[in-house]
């Protein structure tokens, strides 16, 4: 089984050196390391190229940036042609640390899932852990149904994740309008042999003011209008037939509910029944039923209603 490492690289100089290190010191070597630059200005291209002594190492250099979700479906792509079905893909971020086992306990513990994720040590942007449990912190349920990933809910962090290359099979090309690559793999994983998290602790995720992709500050809109364009990405997709008719029937209801609720002041009541019977599917973070009732209520308050009466932005 071989292990394969895909790293997207831009502007990284301040912590891309800590983050080879740690490959560098891994229980269990990878066998190969596709890094994509994204267009840097910086000095990492040069990092790296300082690294291929230590690591197997294989560069491309983006000559413009063409953004996150590009480099890491360019190194996916190249991967996928250097590997078999049950070789495995690590993804990572380059301004991370890794645990020293990451790579060995990790393959050992994938069994027949397609992919499995861990959890991480938050450390701040010197590198002082702040939070012992990434999971914990950010409230990660850790298994969530199909349907529950279609709606754009996502429990899934790239840089902790382990998958089988055969996945790539499914999984590429990566639709454009797809805003997250870790969350798509995911997804993909469903259709396939699953996924799964182990406890874990496998790298230092590093939070900062810098990261291309976080705790995220998107307004509440924002992040609607992101499941809509998810939902309508996964839908128009080549998955959306090998899905089952329950959960295409489901996104298909979630894609008008959403559209609706950006083009109407109030959803008719005729919803209840359907909101009722998906609510686990649509707000899987909340646990308690007086939070649920309200979630389940607001569902019928349209963007516009909420921006003026809720301070919903």
């Amino acid at each position: 089984m071989k292990i394969c490492i895909t790293l997207a690289t831009y502007n990284g100089e301040k912590y891309l050196a800590q983050m080879l290190d740690s490959l560098v010191a891994q229980t269990r070597p990878a066998d190969v390391i596709v890094a994509v630059d994204d267009g840097s200005k910086d000095s990492t291209c040069k990092i790296l190229e300082r690294y291929k002594d230590k690591l197997p190492l294989e560069i491309t250099q983006f000559e413009k940036n063409r953004g996150h979700r590009a480099a890491f479906s360019t190194a996916l792509e190249k991967a996928a042609a250097l590997l078999e079905y049950d070789d495995l893909i690590f993804l990572a971020d380059q301004d991370d640390i890794w645990l020293p086992n990451k790579l060995e306990v990790m393959s050992q513990k994938i069994g027949d899932s397609s992919m499995i994720f861990g959890d991480a040590e938050i450390i701040n942007g010197e590198g002082v852990v702040t939070d012992s449990s990434w999971r914990k912190k950010a409230e990660i349920v850790e298994q969530l149904s199909q349907q529950a990933l279609l709606t754009g809910y996502t429990n899934v962090t790239g840089c902790m994740v382990a998958f089988k290359a055969g996945l790539l099979k499914t999984a590429l090309p990566i639709p454009q309008d797809v805003p997250v690559h870790d969350q798509w793999i995911t997804l993909c994983a469903t259709a396939e042999n699953g996924y799964r998290a182990i406890a874990d602790k496998v790298i230092q995720y590093r939070i900062h003011g810098n990261n291309a992709i976080g705790e995220g500050n998107k307004t509440w809109s924002e992040k609607l209008q992101t499941n809509l364009q998810w939902a309508k990405a996964v839908r128009g997709s080549e998955i959306f037939e090998k899905l089952p008719d329950e959960s295409r029937q489901f996104l298909d209801k979630f894609i008008l509910f959403l559209e609706l609720r950006f083009n109407h002041a109030f959803l008719s009541p005729l919803w209840f029944p359907w909101i009722v019977k998906n609510a686990r599917h649509i707000y899987p973070q909340v646990h308690s039923a007086p939070q649920m009732i309200a979630r389940i209520l607001f569902s019928f308050v349209g963007v516009s209603t909420a921006k003026k009466f809720f301070n919903k932005n």
